[in-house]
């Protein structure tokens, strides 16, 4: 089974319904002492990184995350979630993270990319990655964000995508760690076998 950490920053209900789709038994708890159970956590999210890192903290999620990560569960971060696990993060001020991924998250700059970023970019995998077993390089997924993460351990990076001038690190697998920018239940087939991907791992 499949935890999904719901701190009040998620998109849960679109992520547990591709978890049934897929057949895969998945449970979204606000109790993080119900973590210990499950051998693979979800982290999603979406706003603001302070908020969202204030109400893991209060809620003992962050503490429960690192434990579960530390006796070697698998643990996947969407979105915000992905920005989460890094050091620090820029966002409206200076933020710490649960510093599972040593770097930090910027905010893009453009003079001729609208930001957001709001829609489907291309994914070019950079290394071979559990998560995209089965699925074509540079395929596209769904964005929706004005930030992204910059892992100082280039082994980290699972994946890249090309906006505002940068290609910025669109997915991570390190040590059971794994994490996408991106947001897999919206990104049709492909999103949903990354997903299974995580789940069957």
């Amino acid at each position: 089974m499949v935890f999904i950490a719901d701190y009040g920053a998620g998109n849960l209900r679109s992520v547990l319904k591709a978890f049934d789709y897929l057949g895969v038994k998945a449970m979204v708890s606000n109790d993080p002492a119900k973590l210990a159970g499950y051998t693979k956590v979800v982290l999603p999210g979406v706003g603001a990184f302070g908020q969202a890192i204030e109400s893991l903290n209060a809620s003992g999620f962050t503490e429960a995350v690192l434990e579960h990560v530390d006796k070697g569960g698998q643990l996947l971060g969407i979105c915000l979630g992905m920005q989460l696990l890094l050091t620090d993060s820029e966002e409206m001020g200076a933020w710490k993270g649960m510093d599972l991924i040593p770097g930090k998250v910027r905010h893009f700059k453009s003079d001729t990319d609208k930001i957001p970023q709001i829609g489907w970019n291309a994914v070019d995998q950079q290394k071979e990655s559990i998560l995209f077993k089965g699925i074509p390089d540079h395929s596209f997924f769904y964005f929706v964000h004005s930030y992204y993460c910059e892992p100082e351990v280039p082994d980290a990076i699972a994946a890249t995508t090309w906006f505002a001038g940068k290609n910025f690190c669109s997915a991570i697998e390190k040590n059971g760690i794994f994490a996408v920018q991106f947001h897999p239940e919206k990104s049709s087939d492909a999103g949903i076998q990354v997903l299974k991907n995580f789940a069957d791992c």
